[in-house]
């Protein structure tokens, strides 16, 4: 798996070098023809070529500002010689970089109806400059070619923005179904904690007739498990609340992670599932001890849809101070802002890593897969306020590491 990354990667870095390299090529086309010229009315079109070039290679970062650079720079160039009536032709890196910004724009400019005005800006940019050309003739069959060249590239960015779009809708599907499944279970938790106070409240009751003394006591132990039930139904209520969160189940214990540990090793590869010191079912909120369930259960089918000849796994859950989480999850100063930050240095973490070693993902199987059961699963976490990291190891495991304040 590690493998395919690297191949993934250096895919890409090739395509951005014979892209830039085949935008360069079209400069120096642009540069011969305008040294061939008699005149100097060339030049402003390699200049426009070269401002296409810095847009193209600082589009990741500069996107809209390096279009409306470039629009604004060729549109100019041709009002220039439209008052000047010198001819020109249209530089070819120009209307590349054109092109390919046309591209990146109608796939991530947001809104949708944004990245359309711009494409419609640069189809008539395009247009009008190939009226550069003093001669009908030529103009028209220019624009023609240049006309047929933005309408492939429109129609490559529309799909990408439609595939980009089936995505985002997925993921939005897949969120809508957690949070319906989450009203579902918010009723679940809310019955086991008031059915718990009113139990309590009767033993008071009783213990009060034969002994007042121990009316204080009982009626602390309810405030508390209406405070615990607030606070979960809080929890809960907030995510149903945040369109971007997930859901979580009452009712899980250790033993359930066993058990489903104890399934998987029956018909896939080994599990070695190790508790630490201080984790019992008590030690953990409900809402965190059904995440940790949720988040093994994902892991474990992501093992055998993604990796179905992993040698073994590892399943560790683990309490700390959260001094030795940073090194573990390999975050690096230039990483987004942690939660652990705000926590402060006394909070206690828990935390759930997976790995598998020994197999590669299989490519047939990993393509059925749609990449959601990662967005649910950081979802969960980042709803109690943890943090989930995926990734690969130096080892050459992959692992899945979740983290919880407690």
């Amino acid at each position: 798996m590690a493998e395919t990354h690297r191949v993934v990667y250096w895919i890409q870095r090739l395509s951005e070098i014979a892209l830039i390299g085949w935008l360069l090529l079209l400069l120096l086309i642009d540069a011969g023809m305008a040294a061939s010229s008699n005149g100097p009315t060339m030049w402003p079109g390699v200049i426009c070529g070269v401002v296409g070039i810095l847009a193209v290679l600082w589009r990741r970062t500069r996107r809209v500002g390096g279009l409306t650079v470039l629009l604004g720079a060729s549109f100019l160039l041709t009002l220039i010689t439209g008052i000047s009536r010198v001819g020109a032709v249209p530089g070819l890196a120009e209307t590349g970089s054109l092109l390919i910004l046309t591209i990146g724009a109608l796939r991530w400019i947001e809104p949708i109806s944004r990245a359309g005005l711009f494409a419609l800006a640069s189809m008539i940019v395009l247009e009008t400059a190939a009226g550069r050309l003093r001669d009908e003739a030529p103009a028209l069959a220019t624009g023609f070619v240049i006309f047929v060249g933005w309408a492939v590239a429109a129609g490559i960015g529309a799909y990408l923005r439609f595939q980009l779009e089936r995505r985002k809708e997925a993921v939005r599907s897949v969120r809508r179904a957690e949070r319906l499944e989450l009203a579902r279970e918010l009723h679940d938790l809310v019955a086991h904690h008031i059915t718990g106070i009113v139990v309590q409240a009767q033993a008071a009751r009783v213990v009060a007739e034969g002994k007042p003394e121990a009316v204080v006591p009982a009626l602390d132990a309810i405030a508390g498990a209406g405070a615990d039930a607030l606070t979960s139904m809080r929890r809960l209520v907030s995510v149903l609340r945040a369109e971007d969160q997930a859901d979580r189940s009452p009712g899980t214990t250790l033993m359930d992670m066993r058990t489903l540990v104890e399934r998987f090793s029956a018909g896939g590869p080994q599990v070695a599932f190790d508790i630490g010191q201080g984790i019992t079912d008590s030690t953990l909120a409900p809402e965190v001890m059904t995440t940790l369930h949720r988040i093994l259960q994902e892991c474990l089918t992501n093992v055998r849809k993604h990796a179905p000849g992993a040698g073994w796994v590892e399943a560790d859950l683990r309490l700390s101070d959260g001094s030795d989480q940073r090194a573990r999850s390999g975050r690096g100063p230039g990483a987004r802002r942690d939660p652990r930050d705000q926590a402060g240095p006394g909070t206690a973490w828990v935390w759930l890593r997976v790995r598998n070693y020994g197999s590669a993902a299989d490519i047939r199987i990993s393509r059925l897969g749609g990449g959601f059961g990662l967005v649910g699963m950081a979802e969960r976490v980042e709803a109690l306020g943890g943090r989930l990291t995926a990734g690969h190891t130096p080892e050459g495991a992959w692992q899945v590491l979740a983290e919880f304040p407690v």
